[in-house]
């Protein structure tokens, strides 16, 4: 017989139980949800950053980065110094502030009287970081003839603010920070240097006439300076891995005051390199960030590439009968140093290594696009070599595209007649998309990609096949149909089922964005990791994410009038935060609620849903889970004969319910 709980226990969970966590607590329990861990680079490079927004804003010209002896690091820079005086709202120093408070700092107001008008800089909890997996940070800024000096330990003030006057023949201004980073938050306390190089010779590279200099106090060995004046050129030049088929194609665009879409000054600046052999080089930054993962303004290059190219082609009849020409086969062979200039830069976390700014892909297709079309035009030569290159490239991918579709015997199912196919075979870039309901397959297929992009509409809800048996599977016509379109056979997570028939390189569930399509994408799910789990396995399942709103921002001046489109309230509560910054009230915004796909026209739903370049599309994958586990989740949350042990998950997890009223 089980003991009874004694009421001590019983009462062990009260209010005193909730424990609140102020300050820089969150970074040190868990310090991998702000920085990287491997090492303590990423937050030193916190402290850079900060200096070369300074450069970046025009206030300063030279960085200095020294390694001591003693394993801690200094940051100079000459700008304008952080201020020191009372913040007017909470009463305490800013520059205490800045290195001890979550998402405080200067780069939040953009735009016209803000502090830094382009900046890497935007979640505001950089070098807060840094000062909270630190031992010791000391912190100097010379700023109207005082220097200032404040130190911290663990985040916390040990010595507090000191201002004193500047003697004469001292430095007049900018900052300086010294960080021992604390060795217990790292996997190795060691800074791999060659990174450290990277990212000091990059920021050189990106602000020509800026002096960046790294002195080793450890090594003793002379100082590194960097210094360019020829930009991205002379340094892409350095770094490529093969002969360039063609001369450096490099140009900049920036908006001016006048412009109808972007702010002033927003734009980019690049160099671009096409090689026939050798692994291509390829760096691009936002605001000096550098984005290692790419994102939004790498796929404007990309996009402004291949619309040049191909405008290139067809106007010069260049492309042989039977090859279609894809992004990949212009963007393959590309090497290229990108430098993007965003007002406002949507990054993915915190430590900002892909751009995530939708507006970024027209901002920069905006201005490489017409620049290398006149390049081309009068390099008619270099051009046609370019194409020729592409044509290659595209002629290669068919041939490979051909050999994936063979099928093995002559028993080929006719494919669903509602399918509606796309016209390449290559499963690169092939995907279909799984459409709820008829009137929403109808504009998937006006506002698809013919080229790559197929769409089979759905009708109603798919059967729950979790305890269906595989042999029953196909009397449902539904998901006879998918696994027809799809070309691959109900299977077992033990099985090893033949692929060769695939179509699709992704399978796309694409549902309303409310809670009956919710339940149409776990129903597909169960399908997928029942009878398809090699698929899911493979990285060939997906899940579409549709906005559920619409908002229309009225014109503004000479800027016109907006659709901007969001995924959730938390993304619709963003809209009008921006708008309200850009001077329209959030009454001036009328907001459309889609009641489903079906309601949107082709083109909102290629802007939104279908677009590679703009659209979001989540890859189904078991983490942290083995199948075993995970099918025993599924088989509480679909088996008929499980109410219990679901009114059981409920219970613990009932508060995690998205609830669509």
């Amino acid at each position: 017989m089980a003991a009874k709980p004694s009421s001590s226990s019983t009462s062990a969970y009260s209010e005193g139980s909730i424990r609140v966590l102020k300050g820089l607590e969150p970074v040190k329990q868990r310090p991998g949800m702000y920085t990287r861990t491997d090492n303590p680079l990423h937050i030193l490079q916190e402290v850079v950053d900060n200096a070369a927004d300074e450069a970046l804003a025009g206030y300063g010209k030279k960085i200095k980065v020294i390694l001591h002896a003693d394993q801690s690091v200094s940051v100079e820079d000459d700008g304008r110094g952080i201020p020191y005086g009372l913040h007017p709202e909470e009463n305490a120093p800013v520059i205490e502030l800045v290195f001890t408070r979550l998402h405080a700092g200067g780069k939040f107001d953009k735009g016209q009287g803000g502090a830094y008008s382009f900046s890497g800089g935007l979640h505001g909890v950089g070098v807060s970081v840094t000062n909270a997996l630190s031992t010791r940070m000391e912190v100097t800024s010379y700023r109207d003839g005082h220097c200032a000096r404040l130190v911290f330990s663990a985040g916390d003030v040990v010595e507090p603010l000191q201002v004193q006057p500047l003697t004469s023949g001292e430095r007049k201004r900018g900052t300086t920070v010294r960080v021992w980073p604390d060795a217990s938050y790292f996997e190795s306390a060691q800074l791999p240097m060659n990174e450290l190089v990277h990212l000091l010779r990059s920021k050189a590279v990106l602000m020509p006439g800026v002096q960046v200099t790294l002195v080793n106090e450890k090594t003793r060995d002379a100082p590194q300076v960097w210094q360019y004046k020829g930009g991205l050129r002379d340094y892409l030049q350095q770094s490529l891995n093969g002969e360039p088929a063609i001369p450096l194609f490099e140009g900049e665009g920036f908006a001016d005051r006048n412009h109808d879409s972007f702010a002033e000054g927003e734009g980019a600046a690049w160099c671009v390199a096409f090689t026939e052999d050798g692994a291509p080089v390829r760096e691009s930054y936002v605001n000096l960030i550098p984005t290692t993962a790419g994102g939004t303004h790498e796929s404007g290059l990309r996009d402004g590439l291949f619309q040049a190219v191909k405008s290139f082609i067809e106007l010069h009849s260049l492309l042989p009968k039977g090859v279609k020409l894809m992004p990949d086969d212009v963007f393959a062979r590309a090497s290229y140093v990108l430098n993007a200039k965003v007002l406002d830069p949507q990054f993915q976390g915190q430590i900002k290594e892909r751009l995530n700014s939708r507006d970024a892909v027209r901002l920069v297709s905006g201005f490489v696009r017409p620049a290398l079309e006149l390049w081309l035009n009068q390099h008619v030569d270099w051009g046609k070599k370019l194409a020729e290159l592409a044509i290659k490239a595209a002629q290669s991918r068919q041939k490979a595209g051909q050999k994936v579709e063979k099928r093995k015997g002559s028993g080929v199912a006719v494919l669903p007649g509602k399918l509606t196919d796309c016209e390449s075979r290559d499963l690169a870039h092939n995907e279909v998309f799984l459409v709820e309901g008829d009137s929403a397959g109808g504009s998937a297929k006006m506002g698809r990609d013919k080229e790559t992009q197929a769409v089979l509409p759905l009708r109603g809800k798919v059967l729950n096949t979790w305890e269906v048996d595989r042999d029953r599977l196909f009397a449902n016509n539904e998901i006879h149909d998918i696994s027809v379109a799809i070309g691959v056979d109900p299977h077992g997570p033990n099985d090893t089922p033949d692929l060769s028939g695939l179509r699709y390189g992704k399978v796309c569930i694409l549902s309303d964005a409310d809670v009956d399509g919710s339940h149409i994408q776990v129903l597909l799910l169960t399908l997928f990791f029942r009878h398809f789990p090699k698929l899911i396995e493979a990285g060939h399942i997906h899940v579409a994410l549709p906005p559920l709103f619409r908002v229309d921002v009225p014109a503004r001046g000479k800027k016109p009038a907006l659709k901007v489109y969001a995924l959730d309230e938390n993304e619709l509560a963003v809209i009008f935060e921006k708008c309200a910054k850009d001077g329209v009230p959030r009454e001036k915004c009328q907001v459309s609620r889609f009641k489903g796909l079906g309601e949107m026209n082709a083109e909102q739903l290629w802007d939104t849903t279908l677009n590679p370049d703009t659209r979001r599309l989540l890859p189904v994958q078991l983490l942290n889970l083995d199948f075993a586990a995970a099918e025993d989740v599924i088989t509480k949350l679909m088996g008929k004969g499980e109410a219990a042990a679901r009114r059981e998950l409920m219970e613990l997890h009932g508060d995690a319910v998205v609830v669509d009223i």
